[in-house]
């Protein structure tokens, strides 16, 4: 009997026809020859990442090492050639009869897990042995995984604001930065913000927030964060536009912060590693740092629903955002509520992350042979693939993007909230 090849096995486990080529190492092939986009497995190892670890985990694998190859797409951004695999991959589970041959086609040493690329994290269950999930030593060092990789690439990739957060768009012809500025403002304005006041950045990043609120409002903005190239970034760049005197970033746990009485604080991008068990203590936490009529302004990416499980997908898991976890905006309100803030408004942007995420590829794109130099081929294939599948994942609306503002009210009910919205 003759053994498939491993475009054969490959297509035998399709439920629908491929509307992408595929190739292998073997010679064969599968799929329209005038497709778009080709999909070339180069080794032995790729098939053995795609046979160990079906699913997007071995998919990354074997892509972020090079063993499988997209033709027709540029691998700072990827999306085109994502968005027609998400739309016409189908596979179903063989048959017990049909499990020989293909392991006959992969070959028995295939079913051998090789070495994950260098870029891997090591999985959940091994880092229990670092610390409990969400314990200051573990946070540190999924946000070093993650965060600091290099100050020079997050400027090739983010641009000028060094903003690595959902921005808000005024017109669909903006321009990233027009987007990032207005997404400060916004939320500067639904804070309220006012000459004078403190601001407390949780999560603060390379500081843009906290140096809009000085520069633009007057206020005494401290940020923190748990990266350190981050702050040493962020400080040397309050110094160079002369806001000494009103801005400051911390490298530092958010827990240690000692100072409260603020009138404002902003959580831009930081719940999606607080941990769901930990939003009790975590909007606690904010809410004894406010002033009695303070505001609060958490802004995360959620999920489409609030029954989904909260952990991600085991390639985002293990290349990007280490015990990251996503909640419905439902289990954020809740949580806020429960500590006694009361939700003022609550806003999704889901669409607006997506065309951030256009605009982060053009950059990765545009600067690639730049970032390959800085971080290497494999880090910078990762960030292709996560941001345009990231950018598909809000285009169809499994996650979504979330701003709650909260009042804390004092203790006759006044919650210093006008009748109607300002912003």
């Amino acid at each position: 009997m003759t053994s498939m090849t491993i475009a054969q096995a490959f297509d035998s486990l399709l439920r629908e026809p491929l509307p992408l080529r595929f190739t292998a190492y073997d010679g064969s092939a599968t799929g329209p020859e005038d497709a778009p986009f080709k999909f070339h497995l180069r080794t032995e190892r790729g098939l053995a990442y795609l046979v160990t670890a079906p699913g997007d985990l071995g998919l990354a694998r074997a892509y972020v090492s090079g063993d499988l190859e997209i033709e027709g797409v540029h691998p700072g951004d990827p999306y085109e050639a994502m968005r027609l695999l998400q739309k016409g991959l189908k596979l179903r589970r063989p048959a017990p009869g049909e499990l020989v041959s293909l392991v006959q086609a992969v070959g028995l040493s295939s079913l051998k897990p090789p070495p994950p690329p260098p870029q891997e994290s090591t999985p959940r269950w091994r880092r229990v042995l670092e610390g409990l999930r969400h314990s200051e030593r573990r946070d540190a060092d999924s946000i070093h995984h993650h965060y600091d990789v290099s100050n020079t690439f997050y400027e090739h990739v983010l641009g000028p604001s060094m903003t690595y957060t959902c921005a808000i768009f005024p017109t669909e012809d903006a321009t990233l930065e027009e987007a990032q500025h207005t997404k400060y403002d916004v939320v500067a304005r639904k804070l309220d913000l006012q000459p004078g006041q403190r601001l407390l950045d949780l999560g603060c990043g390379w500081g843009g927030m906290v140096r809009h609120a000085a520069r633009e409002y007057g206020v005494h903005a401290l940020g923190v964060t748990l990266s350190r190239e981050q702050a040493t970034w962020a400080q040397q760049r309050i110094k160079e536009e002369g806001l000494d005197d009103l801005a400051e970033v911390r490298h530092m746990d958010y827990r240690h912060v000692e100072e409260s009485g603020f009138d404002a604080v902003s959580s831009i991008g930081l719940t999606e590693h607080i941990g769901i068990k930990n939003y009790p203590s975590y909007f606690s936490w904010i809410r004894d740092r406010l002033k009695p009529q303070g505001r609060l302004l958490n802004h995360c990416i959620t999920r489409s629903d609030n029954k989904s499980r909260a952990s991600a997908g085991a390639f985002i898991d293990r290349y990007v955002f280490p015990d990251g976890e996503l909640a419905g905006s439902g289990t954020i309100v809740a949580a806020v509520e429960d500590v006694g803030l009361e939700v003022q408004h609550h806003e999704n942007i889901r669409v607006h992350y997506a065309k951030t995420l256009a605009g982060w590829c053009h950059n990765l794109q545009e600067n690639w042979d730049a970032c390959v130099d800085e971080v290497g081929l494999g880090t910078a294939r990762v960030w292709g693939l996560y941001m345009a599948g990231s950018r598909l994942a809000f285009e169809r609306n499994e996650i979504q993007l979330h701003h709650v503002l909260a009042t804390k009210t004092d203790d006759q009910g006044t919650s210093g909230y006008p009748l109607r919205h300002t912003f």
